[in-house]
């Protein structure tokens, strides 16, 4: 009887336990849902809002060849067509955004106030940002490395030679403590000057208050052309660190980071398969049934994202494949005249490479 009695309180608190727990369970997975101001959103929620607003927001910082308005006020560039990708995928209409120019001190309160849905703007992914930050990265979309802009008049054919020398550097950038760890692993000296604005940068140049300019290449690049004589200065070819640029989405909302994920890898899928801007509606009829998959012709590869079936094939005939992007923003025939460099499929040798589509 006694022993009958036992049994039946250990049940009882047994049932209660497992009740317990998955009464925790709910509201935990209820509490990393909520939308707050501390960043969260529930599950599908920057999709809803995206879609009631009628437009995507995206933070872009300004510059030559990866966001700048045109004599029309029309946005474009590198940045910018991953941010019109996305308006493609959620409402086939690359117009369907607006764009909100941040410096880098202001990018990431932007995001996190919600005052827009993503940043596709030179952010490089690190350590420290991603488990100490609110927000999460999306995919690699360009590889890059931190250099140096010199005039042609300093002779330095290499950063070893800048000894000594005042290097002007962004605030808000990791360019300061890269700079740094260069110096001390090369037994060499700089003198940082810490410069809000890239255009204080650049005046500093241009007027000996600096020597160099160090940022990431690709910035470089942009940098050069905002010289009275581009041709007088010079990138070198040494690259101080690892900056690989990735979008930036708050946490809270995996929904929304798996269709920047996904629109993002698109336009490197499409090129690999040889699928550009120019030919998109060729490959609709194509026999291979990955190919089918990939543009919508077939269920199965890129449903399940709440999207137009055929999202993909509307992204590539829209904006383009990688390849298209790149040479029409940064390529050879542009103002910055940029290698692919890293930024080729790894097919080619390059560090580019999609996730299966399947």
């Amino acid at each position: 009887m006694i022993l009958t009695m036992t049994m039946r309180i250990r049940a009882a608190m047994m049932s209660s336990c497992v009740a317990a727990m998955m009464l925790a369970q709910a509201c935990g997975a209820g509490s990393a849902s909520s939308g707050g101001a501390d960043g969260g959103a529930s599950a599908g929620a920057t999709l809803r809002a995206v879609r009631a607003r009628g437009s995507v927001r995206c933070g872009i910082t300004q510059g030559t060849g990866f966001a700048t308005p045109d004599d029309a006020g029309r946005w474009q560039g590198f940045d910018v067509d991953f941010c019109r990708a996305i308006a493609v995928a959620l409402f086939d209409d690359p117009d369907k955004v607006q764009f909100t120019p941040y410096t880098q001190q202001q990018r990431f309160s932007g995001l996190q106030s919600g005052e827009v849905d993503l940043l596709a703007n030179g952010t490089s992914v690190t350590s420290s940002r991603a488990l100490h930050q609110p927000f999460q990265f999306g995919p690699i979309y360009l590889y890059d490395g931190q250099g140096f802009l010199v005039p042609k008049s300093s002779r330095a054919s290499k950063a070893s030679m800048l000894d000594g020398a005042t290097v002007c550097v962004q605030q808000g950038t990791t360019s300061e403590l890269n700079l740094t760890d260069f110096a001390r692993r090369n037994r060499v000296s700089f003198k940082p000057v810490v410069m809000e604005d890239l255009r204080a940068a650049v005046s500093a140049l241009a007027s000996g208050r600096c020597d160099a300019i160090t940022q990431d290449g690709a910035g470089l690049a942009t940098t050069r052309t905002m010289l009275r004589d581009p041709s007088n200065y010079v990138i070198l070819p040494d690259r101080i660190s690892k900056e690989p640029i990735a979008a930036v989405v708050r946490s809270g909302d995996d929904q929304w980071l798996e269709i920047v994920n996904w629109v993002f890898h698109a336009p490197v899928q499409a090129e690999e398969y040889g699928i550009g801007q120019q030919n998109a509606a060729q490959f609709l009829a194509s026999s291979d049934p990955a190919i089918r998959r990939f543009l919508g012709v077939e269920p199965g590869a890129v449903d399940g994202l709440g999207l137009d079936p055929k999202w993909v094939y509307n992204v590539i005939a829209k904006v383009g494949n990688y390849g298209d992007i790149f040479d029409r923003n940064l390529g050879s025939r542009t103002p910055l005249r940029m290698e692919r460099g890293l930024n080729r499929l790894w097919t080619d040798g390059g560090l580019l490479y999609s996730p299966p589509f399947r």
